[in-house]
C-alpha cells in the first residue's frame, strides 16, 4: 500500500502515548502525597512507602539517650562527628573500605560512613569514647597500649571497636581467626604484626588468663 492509499485517522505520537499513560495508571501508582513535614508517601503496587527528607531519630549513644532531626542522606558518622562531637571514629576513605569509622551498633561493628543515621533509629551506638569504664580502660584499649598496636593512630579506633566486638563472641581466637576478623580494617602504616599481638593480648585479658 503506498502513502496515498493509507487509511486516514488520528495518529498517536510516542509523546502522546507516554503523556497519556503517565496521567493514567502510572501516575496514580507513583504520584507522591504529602503526609507530614519532611515525609512523602509513594504508592506502589505493593502498598504505600514512606519517603523522608528529614526525620527525628532517637538513639542511645555511649549509654546516653539522644534525639535529633537528621537528613535522609546524613550518615551515622556525620551525626557522631559533626552533631555530637564524637570524633574518635575517623572519616578516612568515606566509602566503606578502610574501617577507620567503625562503631558498634547494637553490639555489631558497622562502617559509620556507609550507615545512614535514619536507619539507626532505636539502636544502641558505642563509639571509642564510650568503650572504657569510668575508672579503667577496656581490656582491648589497654592491650593496644601495652603491645604498641598503633602508629599514626587513624585506624586505631576502628580496629579497637572491631576487636572488642570480635572478642565478645570469641575470647580465645587463633591467629588466623584474628587476621580474618580484622580483614575489614586497613592499617596504612602496615603495623599488622603488632596489631595482631595486641589482639592476642586483649583476648588473654578478656579471658582473665
Amino acid at each position: 500500500m503506498d502513502n496515498d492509499t493509507k487509511p486516514k485517522g488520528k495518529e498517536v505520537s510516542r509523546r502522546d502515548f507516554i503523556k497519556g499513560f503517565g496521567g493514567g495508571a502510572l501516575g496514580a501508582a507513583v504520584a507522591p502525597k504529602l503526609l507530614t513535614p519532611g515525609a512523602l508517601s509513594v504508592q506502589t503496587g505493593s502498598g504505600e512507602v514512606a519517603v523522608y527528607s528529614k526525620k527525628q531519630v532517637s538513639l542511645t549513644v555511649n549509654g546516653k539517650p539522644v534525639s535529633l532531626v537528621v537528613n535522609a542522606n546524613e550518615t551515622l558518622l556525620e551525626v557522631l562527628r559533626d552533631r555530637l562531637n564524637l570524633t574518635g571514629a575517623k572519616k578516612v576513605c568515606d566509602r566503606g573500605e578502610c574501617g577507620a569509622c567503625t562503631v558498634l551498633l547494637d553490639g555489631k561493628p558497622v562502617y559509620a560512613c556507609m550507615f545512614l543515621a535514619i536507619r539507626a533509629h532505636g539502636s544502641q551506638i558505642t563509639t571509642i569514647e564510650g568503650l572504657a569504664s569510668e575508672a579503667n580502660l577496656h581490656p582491648v584499649q589497654q592491650a593496644f597500649i601495652d603491645k604498641d598496636g598503633y602508629q599514626c593512630g587513624f585506624c586505631t579506633p576502628g580496629v579497637i571497636m572491631t576487636t572488642a566486638a570480635f572478642l565478645s563472641r570469641n575470647p580465645d581466637p587463633t591467629r588466623h581467626q584474628i587476621q580474618h576478623a580484622l580483614s575489614g580494617n586497613l592499617c596504612r602504616c602496615g603495623n599488622y604484626q603488632k596489631i595482631f599481638d595486641a589482639v592476642t593480648e586483649a583476648a588473654r585479658k578478656v579471658r582473665g588468663a
